[in-house]
């Protein structure tokens, strides 16, 4: 029996600060400037903008726009806006200087607005429901119940291509996002609808059984959209996203958001969200307490604590590591733990080792949340090999202290031509990469389970 996940791209109730100014007048950057504020238009997605856990705002589309805010010398204030019709319209209207809101740079919207340069390509994907329908090309689509969002860039895609398929048909709403339509398929309410790739692989997490079981069209790039006198605007934002690009901070806001999204597995992820009711209530205080000891995010460790051994008390490897943290023999006595296999134990002794990871074995140079990606792949991979990986990022100019270069470098420490030159040797330099990503991945998922669950989690036994 499916429960209905409370998930906060759709059930966000948000008291934002809301600016209108003279309809149908855009502000200079000039304007702008004096008064010291940019109203920015954007929507409640977790693609762009939405309320963390803490209730503070966040998002790619947020971290972006706060940045070249600070560019500029100003604050923001965000409209948050219902639909992509009612973003557009405000742009037009004059009730913000700029949409941030995952907008798809199209030759039709070219003609009424400006847009600054792209920032990331997507791809328009057809979603559906696995045991529902699964049309493989357009023609299949003629016949299902296919429904769109207004005004959005799939409604330009679909009346192109209905120029070579008549009997193609669709249903456009303006009161349901791209998020919502993609809930709909999954209760089966509609057959499919279309949807950028970076939401759907959001959402798959989510919602496992929807498939994308083809693309619309080749990738299309995202951009802010402003009236079209700013130019004076736009030339701001393409200054600042030319440096904040080459700075390395673009990548920095993709990974964060979306560095766990390339790898889809359908049944381990049906699979994670059966055993966050059959197996996690028995160890979930666990996890609390010893996160709370350490000073760690609890649903980060029991992310960490499934990708080690899906909570299994007994787990054990054929390299001898054992228990939910699954720690080696060393480590166990290095944390304090004689047996591996109490629960409690391992996963106090795995918090602990952990944090002293985290605290103890970096420059003061790495950043959160780089430190905890980084001290997640020593946990795995041995902190002698990941200082191997971090020397290798330094002679390719790369990063050290970022995940996201640290990952390129990784694999090569399974090369021989690589390894053979490194003070720790051989090591599979892939298995930290895939062990961070999924971590990520079921951390993201347990966010939203965890917090739907609708009891309090039993004493342990």
């Amino acid at each position: 029996m499916y429960r209905v996940r409370r998930i906060v791209f759709l059930v966000a109730i948000l008291a934002v600060v809301g600016c209108t100014h003279d309809e149908g007048q855009a502000r200079s950057l000039q304007a702008i400037k004096e008064e010291g504020k940019l109203v920015v238009l954007t929507r409640n997605a977790p693609t762009t903008w939405y309320l963390g856990r803490d209730g503070k705002p966040t998002g790619p589309e947020y971290d972006m726009v706060e940045a070249f805010a600070s560019h500029l010398g100003v604050e923001v204030a965000y409209n948050i806006k219902p639909s992509i019709r009612s973003i557009i319209e405000g742009i037009e209207n004059g009730e913000g200087d700029l949409a941030a809101a995952g907008l798809t740079i199209t030759p039709k919207r070219q003609e009424r607005f400006r847009f600054g340069p792209p920032y990331q390509d997507v791809t328009q994907q057809v979603v559906c429901r696995r045991d529902n329908v699964q049309p493989e090309s357009v023609e299949e689509l003629v016949g299902l119940e296919l429904t769109v969002i207004a005004d959005s860039s799939y409604v330009e895609r679909l009346e192109a291509l209905k120029e070579s398929h008549p009997e193609l048909e669709w249903q456009t709403v303006d009161n349901r996002s791209t998020e919502q339509l993609l809930y709909d398929v999954w209760q089966r309410e509609i057959d499919c609808t279309i949807a950028d790739s970076n939401i759907v692989d959001h959402n798959r997490r989510y919602f496992p059984e929807l498939i994308a079981p083809f693309n619309l069209n080749r990738s299309e790039s995202l951009g802010w959209m402003m009236a079209q006198p700013r130019k004076d605007l736009e030339s701001a934002v393409a200054s600042w996203l030319e440096s904040f690009r080459k700075s390395g901070r673009l990548e920095v806001v993709k990974e964060h958001y979306y560095g766990y999204f390339e790898v889809f597995d359908y049944v381990d992820t049906r699979r994670l969200i059966r055993r966050v009711d059959e197996r996690y209530p028995k160890y979930r205080s666990y996890f609390e307490t010893a996160a709370e000891q350490y000073d760690l995010p609890y649903i980060l460790l029991s992310a960490q604590g499934y990708q080690e051994s899906h909570w299994r008390a007994r787990a054990r490897s054929p390299t001898g590591v054992r228990g939910i943290m699954m720690l080696t023999l060393n480590t166990a006595k290095e944390v304090g733990v004689d047996n591996r296999l109490d629960p409690k134990q391992s996963i106090f002794g795995g918090a602990k080792y952990l944090a002293k990871l985290k605290n103890e074995r970096f420059s003061d140079k790495v950043e959160e949340p780089d430190r905890t990606w980084l001290a997640l792949a020593a946990y795995n991979v041995g902190r002698g090999h990941l200082h191997d990986a971090q020397r290798l990022a330094r002679e390719q100019d790369l990063n050290p202290h970022r995940w996201g270069d640290v990952k390129q470098v990784l694999p090569l420490l399974s090369k021989k031509f690589i390894y053979q030159n490194l003070k720790y040797g051989y090591a599979r330099g892939y298995e930290p990469v895939r062990y961070v990503q999924r971590i990520r991945e079921y951390q993201h998922i347990l966010e939203n389970e965890i917090e739907v669950l609708s009891v309090e989690p039993p004493d342990p036994e």
